[in-house]
């Protein structure tokens, strides 16, 4: 996929906050700190278009993003062992929850892991949530280029039993750029 364009819509934390959601749209949700910025950024060849940082918890708005005018990717507040208060971590879990389970223009979901971890018990709450709502998601296994190969290969098929993927899981470096072009694939097939 070539990206020629790239912009930042809007953030918001309401439906009624949402752009109008013209077109089909890709959601990406994992942890704080998996990599979906990065990820994001990757997949675009753009460095700075969704904010990344080592500080766990940047991303606590919904933020919406078009693509060649054609789709948007819109980037999930990321759950699990933010540094910020409480008050904000309550507002996350409804706040993804309404968007996925409303949003007409939703197409799917990426869900991003750590190759390097095993799925949380969020991971796995947010994998069978989507399932309820009949969304199949991407997985994409990020940050592989911090194991080896085998290692890479051996966390896959665990992963895969561990939340009952019928299909292997991406595994994706933004470093290298490894897997770009099988999340791509995976994008357009959904947006079809």
């Amino acid at each position: 996929m070539k990206v020629v364009s790239t912009e930042f819509i809007k953030s918001a934390t309401k439906p009624e906050q949402y752009p109008e959601g013209l077109l089909p749209e890709i959601a990406f949700a994992g942890r704080s700190n998996v990599g979906k910025s990065s990820l994001i950024n990757a997949i675009t060849q753009r460095k700075t278009l969704a904010r990344t940082s080592s500080k766990p918890g940047c991303t606590q708005l919904i933020n919406f993003f078009t693509v060649n005018n054609q789709f948007s990717f819109v980037d999930l507040p990321g759950y699990g062992y933010a540094k910020v208060p409480e008050t904000v971590k309550r507002t996350w879990g409804p706040m993804i929850e309404m968007y996925l389970k409303n949003r007409a223009s939703l197409k799917d979901v990426i869900l991003i892991l750590d190759v390097r971890r095993d799925p949380s018990e969020q991971d796995m709450a947010l994998m069978d949530w989507l399932r309820y709502y009949q969304i199949n998601p991407i997985v994409v296994l990020t940050k592989i280029d911090k194991v080896s190969r085998n290692q890479a290969k051996l966390r896959q098929r665990q992963i895969k039993e561990m939340l009952g993927l019928s299909s292997e899981a991406i595994l994706f470096s933004a470093r290298t750029g490894e897997g770009k072009d099988a999340v791509w694939g995976c994008i357009m097939e959904n947006l079809v």
